[in-house]
């Protein structure tokens, strides 16, 4: 059901491009593998920047021939046992948010027909643990997460079609904002807008060279990004 009409709906990655919390996520799954199954493994062996983390923990179980088919007990019993060790690993708080990113949200929230909200490929639970810690989670509209699509492209479409439902915006009058060429590619395959900051595992030219609509090195300067977004 639309709530409101707005001008213009952000839709921000979390890792790399809000916060860091210095692998605690990867530490999270790795002590959770070691707690169900007595397996060691730091998981770096594991691409995770711009992965949706089902696809993460698919790789992992593949990795190790563990069956942790969605919807099964072990399932369930894993993620448990991960959200129970990433409380621990962030309390107190690692890592911290971003150069700039309270600025922008206070940015992003003073535009009457502006929307902040998520596209991430955090399951909710680590994305709300993640942005608790740092006191934000409440700043986002809504959210897109990894348990709701197979792939980064997938999740941006459901993000955006949310987005239409909720506050009747078109893709176009949406835009992604991640640290990743997945962030990039997936706001082109739902038809959104791309802006690219280097704060997470990618160089400003690595991102340069897929393109984005705009590329930031950091959000500590809004003032480029809030004028580059007033002029869409």
């Amino acid at each position: 059901m639309q709530t409101s009409r707005a001008s213009l709906v952000w839709l921000f990655d979390v890792d790399g491009t809000l916060l860091l919390t210095e692998g605690a996520g990867r530490e999270a799954i790795s002590r959770a593998l070691f707690e169900r199954y007595a397996i060691r493994d730091d998981l770096r062996h594991i691409p995770m920047a711009g992965r949706t983390d089902p696809l993460i923990v698919g790789d992992m179980a593949r990795h190790h021939g563990l069956e942790l088919a969605h919807g099964t007990p072990e399932h369930h019993e894993f993620w448990e046992s991960t959200y129970r060790h990433m409380r621990e690993l962030m309390t107190p708080p690692r890592g911290g948010l971003l150069p700039g990113v309270r600025n922008v949200l206070d940015a992003v929230a003073a535009e009457p027909s502006w929307v902040s909200a998520l596209l991430t490929g955090n399951v909710p639970v680590m994305a709300e643990l993640k942005l608790s810690a740092f006191g934000v989670w409440d700043r986002f509209d809504f959210g897109a997460f990894g348990s709701e699509a197979p792939d980064r492209n997938a999740l941006a479409r459901v993000a955006v079609a949310r987005a239409s439902e909720r506050h009747g915006v078109a893709p176009s009058r949406c835009v992604v904002v991640g640290d990743t060429e997945h962030d990039i590619a997936c706001a082109r395959a739902a038809g959104a807008h791309a802006v690219a900051v280097a704060t997470g595992g990618r160089t400003r030219s690595q991102l340069e060279s897929h393109a984005p609509d705009l590329l930031l090195d950091d959000l500590s300067s809004p003032a480029m990004l809030l004028d580059w977004a007033r002029g869409l």
